[in-house]
């Protein structure tokens, strides 16, 4: 007859419950797995066969009863460890976001938002059309499985421990959320300069004919330019948009 001992239980419980709460909080948040159309019982599944999959080659756990105050305390940790690894990877993509915001603003478009339930916000065509493009490319690049690895490395990078893991990670995490405008400025810059051009010709133009109408000549002149410029970058988008995102993942093996 088989039998388990409590001890047996609690070690079982324990060798998947902190990996999990890792795991399970980086899906919550990265992009791609934490899509709002992905049922929240595949994102379960998922992180418990994650689990599952690299339990066995973890480090040795800490000897912490899960209930107890030291329990909820490695549980937290592991946690906000989980929390900041796809919200490093998910400031990339709202960097990206942010061109389309930008490229949209500047062409007279931002009035056209639509309610992105991702978010749960309103976002311009043109932001919902480069955060699916980077989408795209973080998948066609096998950049997703790149960062369930990062994801593995990190058990022995910052492995379970009932020691403190200190401020430093979080605060690089924090630093690296202002790349969010630089990233967003870098991507969208050929788009907002001919604008920009285009917007100083026509300010010429009203000064040497003041009898035009700029409001009805100058909005589909700059749509016009914005889309046509957008049309002309497109096909190197895809190399700026994989660096930002290996940069994300260098900074997660960091």
């Amino acid at each position: 007859m088989l039998s388990l001992s409590s001890e047996q239980l609690n070690a079982w419980m324990v060798a998947l419950l902190w990996p999990t709460a890792r795991i399970l909080s980086m899906i919550s948040v990265a992009p791609l797995f934490g899509h709002r159309a992905i049922p929240a019982r595949v994102k379960v599944g998922l992180g418990l066969l994650l689990a599952i999959a690299i339990a066995p080659g973890l480090p040795p756990l800490p000897a912490v009863a899960p209930f107890s105050f030291d329990g909820v305390l490695l549980l937290t940790q592991q946690v906000l460890i989980g929390l900041a690894i796809g919200f490093t990877m998910r400031i990339v993509f709202a960097g990206i976001e942010l061109a389309g915001e930008l490229a949209a603003l500047t062409m007279g478009l931002s009035f056209a938002s639509f309610f992105d339930p991702n978010s749960s916000s309103e976002a311009s065509v043109l932001s919902q059309w480069f955060g699916w493009l980077a989408l795209m490319v973080f998948v066609s690049s096998n950049l997703h499985l790149a960062l369930l690895a990062s994801m593995a490395d990190s058990f022995h990078s910052l492995p379970i421990s009932a020691l403190p893991v200190g401020l430093g990670p979080f605060k690089l995490v924090t630093r690296y959320g202002g790349h969010i405008f630089a990233i967003g400025l870098q991507l969208a810059l050929p788009i907002v300069a001919a604008l920009l051009v285009t917007n100083l010709a026509l300010g010429i133009l009203t000064k040497a004919a003041p009898q035009l109408n700029i409001f009805a000549i100058g909005f589909p002149v700059t749509l016009g330019i914005g889309f046509l410029m957008t049309a002309m970058v497109l096909p190197y988008l895809a190399q700026p948009m994989m660096q930002v995102m290996e940069q994300g993942l260098v900074l997660l093996r960091g």
